[in-house]
């Protein structure tokens, strides 16, 4: 199975030095949260199992880590979408291609409800209770990190789909080093804060141990093309010779830079992966906004 260990980087973006959390390559099928979230499934026996079954975007990064966590187990794995687009019907591409490579059986429609027990049903995105356990590492990581490097006070910042990391993240932290001085900071880049703070509430009731939300004045759409999400995307690759997600980064790193009180602390960025899916997001930003030069 796989073994969850990251590198810290210091790196310069926009006048401003950053840490950066390389969970991009913890693993090339696992990478980033999907990593985190899955690892209770990858270290553990269930002997009973023998198919996953889950549902969210065609696209999904949380769906073509199952996929493979499905092969891997010799399980089946159905896959529910609310629809497939034509064009990636007929040109499969991207984690949708991945995923039908590993075996995914791809169902239109909504995922029934009550499974027998050799049913293994996960959350879109990873969202539930297992995934604390592999996300307490990396706060494990991070805390021993600080003591190395003598660092005491720390923003950390992350953005979020369903908000499972950070707000585990957040938790282990308080949990198992407490301190005011290290804190949590996300912005919701699929629905709106009030959407995070019920995912938040969902898998922990207790807000003491919830992240931070900070946003921008305008309301995004997820997997919407923006002309601003895309030059950032590009000054980063350029500044810092990273290559970041194109769905959730880009307004990751704009909302940071929007809060520069977050800023006048060492700062932590958690680069969690998900670079498969810029195959397909990479190709509509060219053609969107051709006079925009890499």
């Amino acid at each position: 199975m796989i073994s969850l260990s990251s590198p810290i980087e210091q790196i310069s973006f926009d006048n401003h030095t950053f840490f950066l959390k390389r969970d991009d390559l913890l693993h090339p099928d696992f990478s980033g949260n999907k990593a985190r979230k899955l690892y209770y499934f990858l270290q553990n026996d269930f002997p009973d199992i023998t198919k996953i079954v889950s549902y969210g975007s065609a696209q999904s990064n949380a769906m073509y880590s199952l996929s493979v966590l499905a092969k891997m187990r010799g399980w089946g794995f159905e896959y529910y979408v609310e629809h497939v687009a034509k064009y990636l019907k007929d040109n499969p591409h991207g984690n949708y291609k991945a995923a039908l490579e590993n075996g995914m059986q791809i169902s239109v429609g909504v995922a029934p409800s009550g499974y027998p027990k050799e049913v293994l049903f996960i959350e879109e995105g990873g969202r539930q209770k297992e995934a604390e356990f592999g996300i307490k590492t990396l706060a494990n990581e991070i805390i021993d990190w600080q003591k190395e490097n003598n660092i005491k006070e720390l923003n950390i910042f992350l953005p979020s789909g369903t908000g499972t990391t950070a707000l585990y993240l957040q938790k282990s932290l308080f949990t198992i080093h407490y301190s005011l001085f290290t804190r949590v900071y996300t912005t919701p880049c699929v629905g709106d804060s009030a959407y995070l703070k019920k995912q938040f509430l969902e898998l922990e009731k207790d807000e003491k141990y919830h992240p931070s939300i900070l946003t921008l004045e305008k309301k995004y759409h997820f997997g919407k093309l923006y002309r601003e999400n895309y030059k950032i995307w590009l000054k980063l690759q350029q500044q810092t010779g990273v290559e970041f997600d194109l769905l959730y980064d880009p307004l990751g790193w704009r909302t940071l830079l929007a809060y520069p009180v977050i800023l006048s602390k060492p700062t932590l960025y958690i680069h969690q992966g998900g670079v498969l899916g810029n195959e397909s997001m990479l190709p509509r930003y060219r053609r969107k906004y051709p006079s925009i030069s890499e």
